[in-house]
């Protein structure tokens, strides 16, 4: 297209065409160059944005989605996040929590239904020490050897993590949720450090796991420019994994008010991670199929490629909330996986039986035979 325009005369959408084309090649861009992409309105561009990130995902990962199985094991949390509905202040929660039994009941339930990764999530609850969530950890991984297991429990110290590491977790996930230390104040109590959140990032990647962080997209206060900055931290990370959704408030906060992120601007997020770390895996969220309908499947299509179905008891999921209205809280794990199943073939994509690793850490595995 570019060739058919005079000297002079590019248009803006050519010129969004050369970003994207850019970002792929080159893996960055200027922070100037980002919200360009971010704020742009052009359709025929953003179409654009996202056929490039598609087709990059579609090379690496060709048309399949790894499914996690999702089992929140707690709603207890000593922490008090401004917008978070399980937070320690939030009287109206009704907590619970699963024993070793019941999380190895519902993974054997996964397995059965070809779930081959875990993710045991849960608020920062003091309940379950290091010892007990070793002991789960091992008896997961003792059960079922040939399956991931995923972590997701907050900020802990690293003897902690290497602990659990050594019990045989494979992946963490903890969201940075901003990537300015000003904004990050503004969403947590003052206990909480936007240092000490950062340095279990570093310690999670020294210690040798497969790390994921991510951020809400349209949290009280954020602007383009913590945006980029989120962008600039995860290109400096480098994690294995990235999981954002839009902002959904809960009623029993301080946000209740707020208005729920853009998914139009989620999507582009998607889009443009997937071209700055192709071979990330990019989960389509809860989150996102919240606030839209076929969120989901939107985001696999624009580059996403890996989807957490929910293998929690049906009798506690309801509880489970971080924000309002979380689609999926009645339904049986195997009428979960087949209607999301239908949902993936329809949308042009495939759910696959494998644990689903970072390229690298395949390659890694495969050195050693």
């Amino acid at each position: 297209m570019v060739g058919l325009v005079r000297e002079g005369e590019i248009t803006a959408m050519t010129k969004l065409q050369q970003l994207v084309d850019r970002l792929e090649k080159e893996h960055d861009l200027t922070d100037e160059e980002f919200v360009s992409i971010l704020e742009s309105g052009d359709p025929d561009g953003n179409a654009y944005l996202t056929e490039r990130a598609a087709a990059v995902r579609e090379k690496i990962y060709d048309r399949d989605v790894y499914i996690r199985g999702l089992i929140e094991y707690t709603d207890h949390c000593r922490n008090d996040c401004r917008y978070c509905g399980i937070r320690r202040g939030n009287k109206n929660a009704e907590r619970y929590r699963l024993s070793r039994e019941q999380i190895l009941e519902c993974c054997d339930r996964g397995y059965e239904l070809g779930f081959r990764t875990f993710v045991l999530q849960g608020g920062e609850d003091p309940y379950y020490t290091d010892e007990d969530m070793a002991c789960i950890i091992r008896a997961v991984k003792e059960r079922h050897p040939d399956c991931a297991l995923t972590l997701s429990v907050g900020e802990r110290e690293k003897d902690t993590y290497i602990k659990w590491y050594e019990a045989g977790a494979d992946r963490y996930l903890l969201r940075h949720e901003t990537a300015d230390r000003e904004h990050y104040e503004s969403l947590h109590p003052a206990e909480m450090s936007y240092g000490h959140r950062i340095q279990c990032l570093r310690d999670l990647k020294e210690i040798g796991y497969q790390v994921g962080c991510g951020m809400m997209v349209g949290s009280p206060g954020q602007t383009m420019g913590h945006l980029v900055k989120d962008l600039r931290l995860i290109q400096k990370l480098q994690p294995e994994m990235v999981g954002l959704g839009p902002f959904i408030p809960h009623r029993d906060t301080e946000y209740a008010g707020c208005s729920t992120g853009s998914v139009e601007l989620t999507l582009k997020l998607l889009s443009v991670i997937r071209l700055m770390l192709p071979q990330v895996l990019l989960p389509a969220t809860t989150a996102l199929g919240t606030a839209d309908a076929k969120g989901r499947e939107k985001g696999l299509k624009a580059g996403a490629n890996v989807l957490m179905p929910n293998l929690s008891p049906t009798d506690v999921r309801g509880k489970y909330l971080l924000y309002d209205d979380k689609i999926c809280t009645g339904e049986e794990a195997a009428e979960c996986v087949r209607c999301l199943s239908l949902r993936v073939e329809k949308a042009g994509y495939r759910i696959v039986v494998s644990r689903g690793d970072h390229p690298a850490y395949t390659a890694l595995a495969m050195s050693d035979f």
